[in-house]
């Protein structure tokens, strides 16, 4: 799949091979590169994203799980912040307070294993802790997916990128020594 001109090689997602980027003249090897530079910027920002996304599926499992294991009275400590804790019991483990975002909570009936910001959505299709642990299971599976084939496309972006500089860097050489 080879492109001859820089738009197409971003927008369409192919590859550009060195014999025919030293065809470009160029202002069209930079844009090239500079297309290329960021396009692996924004798809590295969302590997970071979806990083980000499994760990906090990863912990809010973890932390339901903890918390169905819990008797009823339990002393535990309670986070208001990243670093603030308060004493706490665990007062009625089948309820529990879901973050949906821009500072609203939900009340709702726990749900085995499910992921927190997915409790309304999910309530009545997780019954037991082993079809949340199979949710939680897929949805990271689904980002694992994702974050793989990201990679990937981020590496040829950057591939793509660097080529782009090295025949630029040595067009202009030839250039500077010709003039």
């Amino acid at each position: 799949m080879a492109s001859r001109g820089a738009k197409g090689v971003g927008a369409a997602g192919a590859t550009i091979r060195a014999s025919d980027m030293e065809k470009l003249s160029l202002e069209q090897l930079k844009s090239l590169k500079e297309q290329a530079d960021l396009e692996a910027n924004l798809l590295q920002d969302s590997l970071t994203k979806i990083r980000t996304a499994a760990a906090r599926l990863e912990g809010a499992a973890a932390a339901l799980h903890d918390l169905s294991v819990r008797p009823q009275g339990k002393k535990l400590l309670v986070p208001l912040t990243a670093s603030l804790y308060v004493p706490g019991t665990l007062d009625d483990c089948e309820k529990v307070l879901v973050d949906v975002g821009t500072g609203y909570f939900i009340e709702d009936t726990f749900v085995s294993g499910v992921f927190p910001t997915k409790c309304v959505i999910l309530r009545c299709q997780h019954k037991t802790m082993a079809e949340g642990k199979d949710y939680c299971n897929r949805k990271l599976s689904l980002l694992k997916s994702n974050h793989d084939e990201l990679t990937e496309i981020a590496t040829k972006k950057k591939n793509v990128a660097d080529e782009a500089g090295m025949v630029l860097q040595a067009k202009i050489r030839q250039a500077s020594t010709s003039t």
